[in-house]
């Protein structure tokens, strides 16, 4: 197995009104013929700059190539011309971007988008062309490719419009293949469908793949070996088992704490603390130093060589130097913590069982939206209990209705049917102002995307302060400002903080703007929908510690709507499963893990990647089958209480069954 690509010492800067960002400082790697090398890193670590500069992508300018060598079959790709390289991009070199409504015309059909690559690279006719792309097509997976191919990009799902961006990408049978965050946007069950599709075209057609990500459980998925980015640099690489197993830089440990784990109980998520450099001045000597507490005297005066551990693994850090004190990782400290941490959970569930004291109670939950002819069941009928001081995980696919019930407990969308009881007053019905304004004060909204729902006009003192002012909760402008000030305190920022604007944030800063916003009116209910999604692996759990330490000191109740439901499971006492504006099943977050009830759980179960290699090539994922799940034939399905506390969808007959084969257990 030789090279196919390498690069050396290469080093990327963009030129800004503030002075130069050297945002890749020296990277060197290579690529086998037909292995994965997974690139792994916060956002700004220099990953995406890297692949991008190697199809010599990155605009010209702001950004340049300073030095190093990229050298693809002998050829070093820095000394080539533009067009000596769009010879090269797309027939030899292939990338595949974070959004594919981005990277398609939307003028275009899919087909013509396909074919003018075929057409231009390999020189074949139109006809040829047109059959090479229903080819492709039917090769990644599109149902009735030879329709499809007259669609347009709007009229695909956005797994779907990936996989189009796939087929284009492989239309020229490309030797390297560069996926850039290509399912960080997506489902986890069509992420695992994608990342599928990408094993079995490499073992059809040998294509080395450089994958760009932040998610560890879809690098031990899909990685052969894996480079870890930091600060313009890699600071390890090894192979995947090697990394996972044997990691030795603080940072690739603070990474791999940072995920949540389907098989452990941990009471807290590890974070890394701070933030990462300014690349306008990089820091003297490590880049980690200060964000390390294992950092030396050393970390702060020299940069450390890369230490040789194996022929394949290879780590930055003065830790590996043989004066230097042995540190464990982490690892064994998390450990501890599970048992106690299970103790805890299981302990809160009692208490709460004891009490039955219930928050809110929804009853038929209907959401209709009428599309024309056509009337889109968003929210079908559910029900649902939350009681008070516990988080509720609401979990499933996108357009399952998760979001919308969210939105429709907090009046956002008048509920087209049914209760929603808080406190055992039904705030579904029609109410004063007054009474909305009392309800809005109660209960509180932290949305996906933080940016969008900041004003970019208002400084942040004057965004979580609104809710103070609506509602009159300061006597003058000194209390206002106090207020504010403990507000940005408590979620982890300072007062200096206040008089900035949110494009001067980072996207896990903007989301404890919108925590310490919702915070402001002392709700006593926060709906989360979707609040980390957007976020780095280290930023959501810094994210996800503060939520959970916020509802021990506030005694807050949540609403979790997620789809990651690995990440449901850390934070929430009882998970609902949602379908097609349905509730499948219902259940403690513990209980639903072990014994998933529902064919829908068990598939969405199979397909959550776990940071751990060997599970990983060994697990099988359960297919859901639409016969599952009810077609308006026959007896309906709805939530039975299988054993306390656990509830499925299910008819009379599937009731039965299960109760029998829970029996027999």
């Amino acid at each position: 197995m030789g090279k196919i690509l390498e690069v050396k010492d290469l080093q990327v800067s963009f030129d800004t009104y503030a002075g130069e960002v050297m945002a890749v400082r020296g990277v060197s790697f290579y690529l086998n013929k037909g292995e994965t090398l997974a690139i792994v890193g916060e956002s700004g670590s220099g990953k995406s700059v890297t692949s991008k500069s190697l199809m010599k992508l990155i605009p010209s300018p702001p950004g340049r190539i300073t030095g190093g060598e990229i050298v693809f079959e002998g050829k070093n790709l820095v000394d080539f011309t533009e067009k000596q390289m769009q010879k090269i991009c797309g027939s030899d070199i292939s990338m595949i971007f974070q959004d594919p409504m981005t990277s398609l015309n939307p003028t275009m059909t899919v087909g013509n988008q396909i074919m003018e690559t075929i057409m231009k690279h390999q020189k074949q006719s139109k006809h040829q062309a047109k059959e090479k792309a229903i080819e492709l097509l039917k090769m990644v997976g599109i149902s009735s490719p030879e329709k499809r191919l007259s669609s347009y990009p709007h009229q695909f799902s956005g797994g779907m419009r990936q996989r189009v961006v796939i087929a284009m990408a492989l239309s020229c049978n490309p030797k390297v293949l560069i996926a850039d965050e290509p399912t960080t946007a997506l489902d986890v069950t069509i992420q695992a469908q994608i990342l599928e599709l990408l094993r079995d075209l490499q073992q059809k057609m040998g294509t080395s793949i450089i994958f760009i990500t932040h998610d560890l459980g879809v690098v031990a998925n899909i990685a052969d070996r894996v480079a870890v980015m930091y600060a313009g640099k890699i600071v390890e690489i090894g192979k995947v088992e090697e990394i996972f197993y044997h990691p030795q830089h603080p940072y690739t440990w603070g990474l791999l704490g940072a995920m949540p784990n389907l098989n452990e109980d941990a009471e807290e998520l590890i974070t890394i603390p701070g933030s990462p450099p300014n690349l306008l001045k990089p820091p003297k000597g490590d880049a980690f130093a200060e964000r390390n507490k294992y950092a030396m005297k050393i970390d702060y005066q020299l940069e450390p060589p890369m230490f040789k551990l194996s022929e394949t693994h290879f780590a930055a850090t003065w830790l590996l130097h043989e004066k230097s004190p042995k540190i464990m990782p982490p690892d064994m400290l998390r450990k501890h913590r599970h048992v106690k941490a299970k103790e805890k959970q299981n302990d809160r569930i009692d208490k709460r069982r004891e009490k039955e004291d219930k928050l809110l109670e929804i009853r038929n939950l209907k959401q209709y939206f009428s599309t024309g002819s056509n009337v889109v069941k968003a929210v079908d009928g559910i029900n649902f209990d939350i009681y008070k001081g516990e988080t509720f995980g609401l979990v499933g696919e996108s357009g399952c209705g998760k979001s919308t019930t969210g939105r429709t407990i907090i009046r956002l969308y008048e509920a087209t049917e049914g209760e929603i009881l808080y406190n055992n007053r039904n705030i579904s019905e029609k109410k004063s102002s007054g009474d909305l304004q009392k309800l809005n004060q109660k209960i509180q909204m932290i949305f996906q995307d933080p940016y969008s729902s900041l004003n970019p006009r208002q400084t942040v003192a004057d965004i979580i302060a609104e809710g103070i002012d609506i509602h009159g909760l300061a006597s003058n402008n000194k209390e206002r400002l106090e207020k504010v000030y403990e507000l940005l305190e408590t979620v982890g920022l300072n007062r200096e903080h206040a008089n900035r604007y949110p494009h001067e944030f980072s996207g896990g800063q903007r989301q404890r703007i919108g925590i310490a916003r919702a915070l402001a009116v002392e709700p006593e209910f926060i709906i989360a929908d979707e609040p980390i999604s957007a976020l780095d692996v280290s930023i959501q759990a810094q994210v996800v510690n503060l939520m959970k330490k916020l509802q021990k000191e506030k005694g807050l109740t949540y609403l979790f709507i997620a789809h990651d439901l690995s990440m449901v499971k850390y934070i929430s006492d009882r998970i609902g499963v949602m379908y097609k504006g349905r509730i499948v099943e219902l259940a403690d977050s513990e209980e639903l893990y072990h014994n998933p009830l529902h064919a829908y759980t068990q598939s969405l179960l199979s397909v959550i990647p776990l940071p751990d290699p060997e599970t990983e090539k060994v697990r099988k994922r359960i297919k859901f089958e639409e016969k599952f799940f009810w077609n308006g034939k026959g007896e309906e399905p709805i939530l039975r209480e299988v054993r306390k506390g656990h509830w499925v969808s299910c008819t009379e007959q599937e009731y039965q069954n299960i109760k029998k084969q829970l029996n027999a257990i």
